[in-house]
């Protein structure tokens, strides 16, 4: 099957299931939230864009010097393929973000790019977070909670649907576990 209809396939299934989703996430949607957790999630949010990752992989070179060198480098190597494989559902699937269909649903902060399925925070947070505890468990009890934070945040700020930040999860899991395995 072309990919063009692959992804027209896969648009007009995401359309079905926005509908579903739509009740749920004005529920989410921080426009009712106070002031400062809004803030909050918008600083998870931006630190997720990839601050946080560079800094994480900084401080390891920094804490362990060279010895670091190998995961630093699985980082970078498995977010790119994050990186390649999002960008591709992106635009293949071209959907549209809750915020652009549901005049219900408030942006909270700029996205970006354009569309909304996967979620790359989320993707990339999970890569980020299944490599860097592989190679340093001691690691998971800071990395986990901040990685649902991201995930909670593209919700929360009405950038993604459920949808989204789930098979951006499950994405993620998938490209760090084959980078795993070789």
């Amino acid at each position: 099957m072309p990919a063009t209809r692959l992804g027209h396939l896969a648009a007009h299934g995401l359309d079905r299931l926005a509908a579903r989703e739509h009740a749920w996430l004005e529920r989410v949607n921080g426009v009712r939230l106070p002031r400062w957790e809004v803030s909050l999630f918008r600083a998870v949010s931006r630190l997720g864009d990839g601050v946080f990752w560079y800094v994480l992989m900084g401080a390891l070179l920094a804490r362990y010097g060279l010895d670091a060198l190998p995961a630093v480098v699985h980082m970078i190597v498995a977010g790119l393929a994050g990186t390649l494989v999002y960008k591709w559902l992106k635009g293949a699937t071209a959907r549209p973000r809750p915020y652009q269909v549901c005049p219900t649903i408030c942006c909270l902060t700029a996205p970006l790019d354009r569309f909304s399925f996967p979620s790359g925070h989320t993707l990339h947070a999970v890569v980020f977070s299944v490599v860097a505890t592989a190679h340093y468990p001691v690691l998971a009890a800071w990395l986990w909670p901040f990685t649902l934070l991201v995930a909670a945040s593209r919700l929360v700020l009405g950038l993604h649907y459920p949808s989204d930040v789930v098979i951006g999860a499950l994405l993620g899991v998938a490209i760090a576990g084959a980078s795993l395995a070789l």
